[in-house]
């Protein structure tokens, strides 16, 4: 049995894990007020009182070149002075929360000391990462998972898992406010909206803003009054002009820095780049077409290793394609174009067909639902009885 209050150390990369972390945090707290942590982590992590020996900003990876290796170089480096102090002074439990790059590895020399490990998102193993089944046993004593057929893919592979449910599922209002979101963003209740999220990293936009634009040139033609917003995080945004300008449609959009939640609340349907967006536009209930595109290359080696039909996450947790999907070659202007007015047309001629997707989305979203923090927080603490 641990201590009263038991030491965690933590690593968390990226907003998304600062997000997760806190809530983790928050479980802890309520179970052991007295909880210390230290590690990695961001601004909420410190907000409850987490000791930050790096900022979670110093695992970001950008630039290119020279830039890029000396990032690279600076990550192994902490990596390899964080594991030399968890060994020195053990705490009870090490929670590596997502970037499974970073954290699998050390939390494989820290069990192998005798540390206990667990693992806060489940890497995808049931999309492309198969392969990495084997360090995830090796890594973690019990992975805590965000998507509910998770623990069970595991258990089959001899891992121990929780399933404590997808943190947006209780950020994101079960019934959006469209109304509010438009008045905030100067729509009106009977504009036609569209957004357009051509993904949050440079490679993503690099590759996908371009057909998404080309599409959107061709809906604007067709549907002149249609209003066309694009939230872009704000170090793409001059990018994102950029491209929208060369296709010759930075007039026809609306170009908002950040904002994707409001943005999602306020639109009719939305083109998105498949990845975590998807899941958010599933639930504000939005109709969408998930697309993607990428080097060649990369496409060839990702087919390789897909293990089901579906790549958009509501495809896969519905388990099959209650939205289209176009990915690479089949991810053309005229493709998504098409796919993008048959949602809007469907609003007038078909609303049986938006309902449907309506109330499969509002399943999805009571699926997703839980207490996060006490579920996370009970996993840790059966782990260290």
């Amino acid at each position: 049995m641990v201590a009263e209050s038991p030491r965690v150390a933590m690593v968390a990369g990226e907003t998304s894990g600062d997000l997760l972390a806190g809530l983790l945090l928050d479980g802890l707290r309520a179970r052991w007020p007295a909880v210390a942590s230290m590690g990695i982590g961001g601004p909420r992590m410190q907000e409850r009182g987490f000791q930050a020996w790096w900022p979670s900003e110093r695992l970001a990876v950008h630039g290119y070149s020279v830039e890029l290796v000396r990032r690279l170089l600076g990550i192994l480096r902490i990596r390899r002075q964080l594991r030399a102090r968890l060994l020195a002074d053990k705490p009870d439990v090490f929670i590596g929360v997502d970037a499974p790059d970073f954290n699998l590895g050390l939390e494989a020399d820290l069990r192998a000391a005798g540390i206990k490990t667990v693992h806060f998102v489940c890497p995808s193993i049931w999309a492309w990462r198969a392969d990495r089944v084997e360090k995830i046993r090796a890594s973690a004593d019990h992975v805590l998972c965000i998507f509910p057929f998770e623990p069970e893919l595991l258990a089959r592979q001899g891992i121990a898992a929780t399933y404590v449910g997808h943190p947006l599922a209780s950020v994101i209002p079960r019934v959006p406010d469209k109304a509010a979101a438009r008045a905030q963003l100067g729509l009106t209740v009977h504009d036609e909206v569209l957004a357009i999220l051509p993904g949050s990293r440079s490679a993503e936009v690099a590759y996908i803003a371009k057909p998404f634009f080309q599409a959107a040139a061709l809906i604007k033609k067709a549907r002149p009054a249609i209003k066309i917003i694009v939230p872009a995080v704000p170090a793409l945004r001059a990018r994102i002009e950029q491209i929208a300008r060369e296709c010759g449609v930075l007039d026809a959009l609306t170009i908002v820095t950040g904002q994707s939640h409001l943005v999602l609340a306020a639109c009719d349907v939305t083109l998105i780049a498949s990845g975590t967006a998807t899941l958010e536009a599933a639930l504000f209930k939005r109709p969408m077409v998930i697309s993607y595109h990428m080097h060649p290359i990369s496409w060839r080696l990702m087919r390789r290793k897909q293990l089901q039909p579906w790549v958009g996450l509501p495809n896969i947790l519905c388990r099959e394609f209650v939205v289209p999907e176009l990915l690479q070659d089949a991810a053309t202007p005229d493709a998504l174009a098409t796919a993008v007015q048959d949602w809007l047309d469907a609003r007038l001629q078909d609303p049986a067909r938006i309902q449907r997707l309506e109330q499969r989305f509002t399943a999805l979203h009571d699926d997703l639902q839980r207490d996060t923090p006490r579920l996370a927080a009970h996993a840790i603490q059966n782990l260290l009885a």
